[in-house]
């Protein structure tokens, strides 16, 4: 049996275990996900069509992976006008694995069930175990949070001493994106002009800028740091 399914505004054609990426799904890996909105489903030449949806029709599926495609550029040039932007975008995905296709109203099988009670069998043992211990947690426990809370707030990189440069200048920077590298310790176009291909990883992975834009920018740097 198949089923015709609309999720994050596209529609894909399913049957029990396919693996399908689709557009994020807020659920942990491993998670079973309710996919309510099928719009047809059959088997062989018997078809059943909604109107838009079919009543009572269900799909269920397994979060395999969270992850994100690949970058897309889009990119814009003005003629005569020295005017040129250019943006990157990495739709985030959810990999999931088809597990039922149900009818007429019909539940998720036991299967599912039981294995949401087992995670909470586990986290309440796991819970009772640790109620002892909590009295004496507290107290390494705040310092520690410190520490974590001062880690995620700390720069990519440690800008240096000396009056920043106005990244502005760069094409494709504008005072926003400055703004943000600013704060992440990059403040003057020699440090945009040596940042290897790892740094260029590391900023694609935690700023909103690709990779591509990051090597541009190096580029224009470059040229600019030895003004």
């Amino acid at each position: 049996m198949f089923a015709v399914i609309k999720t994050g505004g596209k529609q894909y054609r399913v049957a029990a275990n396919d693996l399908l990426k689709i557009e994020k799904v807020e659920a942990n890996v491993g998670d079973i996900v309710e996919i309510g909105h099928v719009l047809a489903h059959g088997e062989g030449e018997n078809v059943t069509f909604g109107a838009p949806f079919v009543d009572g029709a269900l799909v269920t599926a397994e979060v395999v992976e969270q992850g994100k495609n690949r970058t897309v550029i889009a990119f814009k040039k003005r003629r005569r006008q020295n005017s040129r932007r250019k943006i990157g975008h990495r739709q985030l995905l959810t990999t999931v694995r088809i597990a039922e296709i149900l009818l007429g109203g019909a539940k998720p099988a036991k299967k599912a069930a039981v294995k949401a009670e087992a995670k909470a069998e586990v986290a309440a043992e796991a819970k009772a175990e640790a109620a002892p211990k909590e009295a004496k947690a507290k107290k390494e426990a705040a310092p520690k949070a410190e520490v974590t809370a001062e880690t995620a707030v700390a720069p990519l990189f440690k800008a240096p001493k000396g009056e920043p440069d106005d990244l502005t200048v760069i094409k494709g920077i504008g005072p926003v994106a400055a703004k943000d590298l600013n704060e992440q310790g990059i403040i003057t176009f020699a440090q945009l002009a040596k940042l290897t291909d790892k740094d260029v990883a590391k900023i694609d992975e935690h700023m909103p800028f690709s990779a591509d834009q990051i090597k541009d920018w190096r580029e224009q740097a470059k040229e600019l740091a030895k003004k």
